[in-house]
């Protein structure tokens, strides 16, 4: 199940896509990570394509990562007395705690927390920013408002409040119970929602203890504005551009997505591009020629996977909508000016001897007759700084730990290939080009480079670098160790 594409694709289950059938379709189609969306479905529901995801794992023999996506607080309106008002653009309209249904002056906002932050001039959006308000008067139970942009609101419709930081910890109860749920049934990512400040993502790791990676998502300005901090706090983040383009002016979210990826490569830390990246697919067996461009976009950026929501969840074309993210990967990544930018996008802070040796197999990689870089991980640290330079040549990470060869199936390039214990670096040489001609990465003529830490087992100790023939006769041959 060799990919011929670095970059990843993650694809959401869903009631289009909740059996063995179209699961197994989706992973050969090309999805390397599957997403459980916690906002949907009973834990049953989750259980059930939990087991199954495994179950294709032991099937084809290669990791699959799954991500749980925690839904995180919503905050939405009460109800109408007539279920819909139309809201007209310069009247007022007045938000409170009144359980009353409300009428078109007037209806309940369940959050106290919203109205201990407002401060008159903040903005409200209503209905994914259909309906602006502009606070006129506020106090702590209550916020009188200027119909900006007015419109229909009926019930429960959601709210989003851009301009102030919200006393709400990223962490509903729901999701407290959703994680400690999703971390016994052994997912290996933990997408965290309303990500406003490093403290939400260190509240997630405390609970998960170690048991799942932790990906914040970036959705709102304040994450956006303490994002250098964020990233310090996660193992991975997720661009989610679709409550960010209703926080934010639309025009804004594609620099922000640039920069994002771009801090998150420097940083060695697997970045997803996510939402409508596909979605007339969730109708069409064809993508728009604009959603094409936008997913190769994010190639072009260098992200470490791109990713389908509603298109494999609930859409009628779900393996389609696989197969054409993997088709226009491959296409974008065999086209020249994809390495120049690659190339030229090449940074980060190298300072250790582990930077060192990534970077000198990424240009040994590049500079002789090398089929690809294999790499000894225990914690995914070292194939993490492999990926972050980007080579040529596939990366294959070799690891004895079957949770960080699931996790590494998010990060770009990584093919990860489940290994025994090895004590002595020749063994870890000879292991790895037994997996490189096993793969189809090189034949046993040709030549890898293997990089490991010596001692094994020892994470972070990356230290030693070789470049090896793939025929074992030679390697026992010429390394006396």
């Amino acid at each position: 199940m060799r990919r011929l594409r670095k970059i990843k694709i993650v694809a959401t289950l869903g009631p289009a896509s909740s059996d063995y059938d179209t699961i197994r379709a989706l992973f050969e189609a090309g999805a390397d990570v599957f997403r459980l969306n916690m906002s949907h479905g009973e834990h049953a529901d989750i259980e059930a394509r939990h087991r199954i995801i495994r179950q294709i794992e032991t099937d084809t023999g290669r990791p699959i990562g799954i991500l749980a996506d925690l839904q995180g607080p919503k905050l939405r309106v009460g109800v109408f007395a007539d279920d819909e008002v139309e809201l007209e653009t310069g009247a007022g309209f007045r938000l409170d705690l009144d359980p009353a249904e409300g009428d078109a002056r007037r209806v309940q906002l369940p959050h106290k927390e919203i109205f201990e932050a407002l401060k008159p001039g903040a903005t409200l959006l209503i209905n994914d920013g259909k309906i602006r308000l502009k606070v006129v008067n506020c106090g702590a139970d209550f916020a009188a408002c200027e119909v900006m942009v007015g419109g229909t609101i009926s019930n429960r419709k959601g709210v989003n409040v851009p301009d102030v930081i919200l006393p709400l910890a990223a962490l509903s109860d729901k999701d407290r119970r959703d994680l400690e749920f999703a971390c016994q049934l052994g997912v290996d990512w933990l997408a965290l929602s309303f990500v406003q400040r490093p403290a939400d993502v260190e509240e997630a790791r405390e609970l998960a203890g170690g048991r799942a990676a932790i990906m914040a998502k970036i959705e709102k300005p304040s994450g956006v504005q303490q994002f250098e901090a964020i990233l310090a706090a996660s193992d991975g983040i997720m661009v989610a551009r679709g409550d960010l383009g209703v926080e934010l002016p639309v025009q804004n979210v594609p620099p922000i997505q640039k920069r994002l990826v771009r801090k998150c490569r420097a940083a060695a830390k697997p970045v997803i591009v996510a939402t409508q990246m596909l979605e007339s697919m969730i109708d069409s067996p064809v993508p728009t020629r604009a959603e094409v461009s936008d997913v190769a976009a994010a190639i072009y950026e260098g992200a470490d996977a791109v990713m389908l929501s509603a298109e494999s969840a609930a859409g009628s074309f779900p393996v389609e909508a696989v197969r054409t993210m993997d088709n226009v990967a491959i296409e974008v990544e065999h086209d020249p000016t994809y390495r120049e930018v690659i190339n030229a996008s090449r940074g980060g802070d190298k300072q250790t001897v582990a930077d060192a040796i990534v970077s000198a197999a990424r240009e040994i990689a590049e500079t002789t007759d090398i089929k690809a870089i294999v790499c000894f991980t225990q914690s995914g640290a070292t194939a993490l700084l492999v990926a972050r330079e980007r080579p040529l040549v596939p990366i294959v990470a070799m690891t004895s730990r079957t949770g960080t060869a699931r996790r590494l199936c998010l990060s770009w390039g990584c093919h990860c290939v489940k290994t025994g214990e090895v004590g002595r670096f020749k063994e870890a040489v000879i292991n790895a080009a037994r997996a490189a001609r096993a793969d189809g990465f090189a034949s046993a003529a040709e030549q890898i480079v293997v990089t490991a830490g010596v001692p094994f087992g020892q994470a972070g100790t990356t230290n030693i670098l070789r470049v090896a023939p793939c025929e074992e006769r030679l390697i026992t041959a010429t390394d006396p160790g």
